[in-house]
């Protein structure tokens, strides 16, 4: 086993021993749901900081070993530069103002939350990028706490943040986002159909049953705040031309690349709803306050348990959702300057001059 998988395995069985250890001590937090609220942040977050020790623990653990390995700890350090510290905070604003305009502003199955994460992600490593949704997640609940962009429901789910953030930058290193112009006909034709298809489904499965259930693009803007309803429609707007660069990427530039980020967004997605579903489930009895809601109702009406509804729920939403903003981080990539994204840790693999 080669030094970097000795230090990784390490990491997380740490990481693994702690929530452990942490989970027994704190009890446990089967049937905490409060019947009058719908819900228990209070326990939802206690459950999410003792993941996060984990996580910290298991981070120490991993740059312990890798120090005693080679006395330095250049696989963190060579991911944080000057431009990613400053492009961190920046990201994290992009995710709680999104998110929190379609919490309010927008009744559609997504949440649009994490654009910022996975730009880090992709364009620095995957320890930036899930340091930058786990702390997205905290601010947006604990500092920004009653104010209008503040969320009771996000620090629950920021292991959700963090592995998005994470996993972005591991596809990111792997060239995901990378262009790949000028593909041979064969190859771009297989990767049209594979992203057509993908997408396909997640409308088939997503997008035309909300909408066949009265639910529209816009909620009712009456109540909201006048910030939240211009918000909304700067986020249509950059949806409609973020579908239209991913056409133009793909039939002039010939670029195969589409197909591995559409593919790239609905493996997120899916692992996502996989590690969301039960903390929405054993906490919240699937209600959240955010666009989905009215799914797992739905769900539930046709005779699924809550669990099975808030899974079935998270395996429409989060791909569609992962697969729209990686779309979004794609196109935005192609349109920032080569020279620019290239002097991030990532940058060359996200501009494709390394890996071509």
């Amino acid at each position: 086993m080669s030094g970097s998988w000795v230090r990784i395995a390490a990491g997380v069985l740490a990481a693994i021993i702690v929530a452990v250890i942490g989970v027994q001590v704190s009890g446990t937090f089967q049937g905490s749901v409060d019947e009058a609220t719908g819900g228990n942040t209070s326990v939802a977050n206690a459950f999410m900081l003792v993941l996060a020790i984990a996580l910290l623990i298991g981070f120490v653990v991993y740059a312990a070993v890798e120090y005693a390995q080679t006395g330095a700890l250049r696989s963190i350090s060579s991911q944080f530069d000057t431009r990613t510290i400053v492009l961190m905070p920046i990201a994290i604003a992009i995710n709680i103002v999104l998110g929190q305009t379609v919490s309010a502003a927008l009744k559609i199955p997504v949440y649009l939350d994490s654009i910022g994460t996975i730009l880090v992600g992709a364009l620095a490593g995957p320890i930036p990028g899930l340091l930058t949704g786990l702390l997205a997640n905290l601010i947006w609940t604990f500092v920004l706490a009653g104010t209008p962009l503040g969320s009771p429901y996000a620090w629950p789910f920021a292991i959700v943040a963090a592995e998005i953030g994470l996993l972005a930058g591991i596809f990111g290193r792997l060239g995901f986002f990378r262009p790949r112009p000028n593909t041979p006909t064969p190859q771009l034709v297989v990767g049209t159909v594979v992203a057509l298809a993908v997408l396909a489904a997640l409308a088939y499965w997503g997008i035309l049953p909300a909408y066949t259930k009265g639910v529209t693009f816009f909620g009712d803007l009456s109540g909201v705040d006048p910030f939240f309803v211009l918000m909304a429609y700067v986020i249509a707007a950059v949806l409609v031309i973020a579908a239209i660069g991913l056409v133009v990427i793909l039939f002039t530039r010939r670029d195969l690349g589409v197909a591995y980020v559409v593919v790239g967004g609905a493996i997120c997605g899916v692992i996502s709803a996989i590690i969301s579903a039960p903390i929405s489930a054993v906490f919240f009895g699937g209600v959240t306050g955010s666009g989905t809601d009215f799914l797992v109702a739905a769900f539930q009406q046709a005779g699924s348990s809550l669990s099975e509804s808030v899974l079935q729920q998270g395996l429409i939403s989060d791909p569609i959702d992962k697969t729209i903003t990686y779309i979004v981080v794609f196109v935005l990539l192609r349109t920032l300057s080569r020279r620019f994204t290239a002097r991030f840790p990532q940058g060359e693999q996200a501009v494709g001059l390394v890996g071509a």
